[in-house]
């Protein structure tokens, strides 16, 4: 089944924990600390691939977390890292922010990755937190949490040339008569529902990969039909065969339909709107040579060159092969298909500071780096809890709490964690 698109959530796994650990042998029974720290959390990539056309994998599977690193040991062993997880996608993938539609990446190459979630930050042992002044710590700290994200992944098919037109004008006849691709064909509108890839052969030397665009309709940047993810397959492709029926079987003026499909490749993009374009008129074998010669006439009035031409018999189809190629060695690629980093990680916005509000007499410290802190501490040794003052007095915590009237005995509640502090 060929799927485009998909909406997942991914999730980098959690750091290990540090450990609380002393060396003890019969050399040593009074020795310093020795508590290793946990590893870190695995992270989740996505991986283009040339062996997947379709994102079918990710349709009934929309959650994917990476392996939790794993805790500390003693004698300072450090924990092992978590496992990557590694989701592979289609070359051509485009992945987005699902909230905000943001661009992240565009896979466009075999190979290309990108970092979407970060494991979590292993917690520290209580050897990391050995001073001069703390030579026998009883701290520790538990793992981070990974990053998590949803995003969506839209498939952008990579071809040379794109076929477009409206539904029945012999789009998927014309690909599987210059190509080797036999698209499924029949005489009523919309039998192409996903878009077919064929290798034309222009020469016996030269080649290109044209896709055929399921038809389009006045509405299809705004969805009609599906027509805005038809149109997403014709953002990749350097020039346009626009295919028309030009014995206008079903009724419809084939300059007309030449005008409203344009109008809606602008609509959706304007890059798109501006692609280079070979015009052809479909259907010959059904006219007499003089209403083609009008209606070639009337596409030259407005300054349009029309390739008259005959799927079901071949007349011109040679011709309007060459023409295209030539059309694509003059094209140039087109803006917005710009190859994003291969590796980038994406974060949540970083909430720098923290601000204090009372709420039912209880005093609420609200900011990510304090409420880390406190989430990651093990608080409970005396060692630790005076580990927690020290740093809120560092950050500017205590003063604030001051400031706004905290005194001996009050609660603190920072994240989930209420507790009392020394005023």
């Amino acid at each position: 089944m060929f799927i485009d698109e998909a909406t997942i959530r991914v999730e980098g796994g959690r750091g290990g924990n540090g450990v609380i650990r002393f060396i003890s042998n019969p050399h040593n029974r009074r020795g310093g600390p020795d508590g290793g720290s946990g590893g870190d959390g695995g992270s989740v990539r996505l991986r283009a691939t040339g062996s997947l056309s379709t994102l079918h994998a990710y349709q009934n599977q929309p959650r994917f977390r990476a392996a939790a690193g794993a805790d500390g040991g003693p004698n300072g062993r450090q924990g092992r890292r978590g496992e990557d997880t590694v989701l592979d996608v289609p070359i051509g993938t485009v992945v987005r922010d699902a909230g905000s539609g943001e661009l992240l990446a565009d896979l466009a190459a075999e190979g290309d990755e990108v970092l979407l979630a970060q494991g979590g930050e292993g917690g520290r042992g209580n050897q990391s937190f050995t001073t001069s002044t703390r030579q026998a710590p009883r701290i520790c700290e538990r793992g981070g949490r990974g990053e998590e994200r949803s995003v969506r992944l839209e498939l952008q098919l990579l071809a040379d040339v794109g076929i477009i037109g409206y539904p029945n004008v012999g789009k998927s006849s014309l690909l599987s008569r210059i190509s080797s691709k036999r698209a499924k064909v029949a005489d009523y509108p919309f039998t192409t529902v996903v878009p077919n890839l064929g290798v034309v052969d222009v020469d016996g030397i030269h080649q290109f990969v044209a896709v055929d665009v399921p038809g389009l309709i006045e509405g299809a940047h705004q969805g009609k039909g599906l027509g805005d993810r038809f149109l997403r397959h014709a953002a990749r492709t350097r020039a346009l065969i626009h295919l028309v029926d030009l014995a206008a079987i079903e009724g419809r003026d084939p300059l007309e339909d030449y005008r409203r499909v344009n109008a809606e490749l602008a609509a959706f993009s304007p890059d798109l709107g501006r692609r280079p374009q070979v015009v052809a008129g479909n259907k010959t074998d059904l006219m007499e040579a003089s209403a083609i010669e009008t209606e070639r006439a009337r596409f030259e009035a407005q300054e349009i060159e029309l390739l008259p031409i005959s799927v079901a018999t071949g007349r011109g189809v040679r011709e309007l092969v060459g023409r295209a190629f030539r059309l694509l060695q003059a094209a140039p690629a087109p803006r917005g298909a710009a190859r994003s980093p291969a590796r980038r990680v994406y974060r949540f916005d970083a909430q720098e500071g923290f601000r204090v509000e009372q709420r039912d007499g209880v005093f609420v410290v609200r900011g990510r780096p304090v409420e880390e802190l406190v989430e990651r501490l093990v608080l409970d040794s005396r060692d630790a809890q005076a580990y927690l003052h020290e740093r809120l007095e560092r950050m500017g915590v205590l003063r604030e709490l001051e400031r706004q009237g905290f005194g001996h005995g009050d609660a603190v509640r920072i994240g989930g964690i209420e507790f009392e502090l020394d005023g």
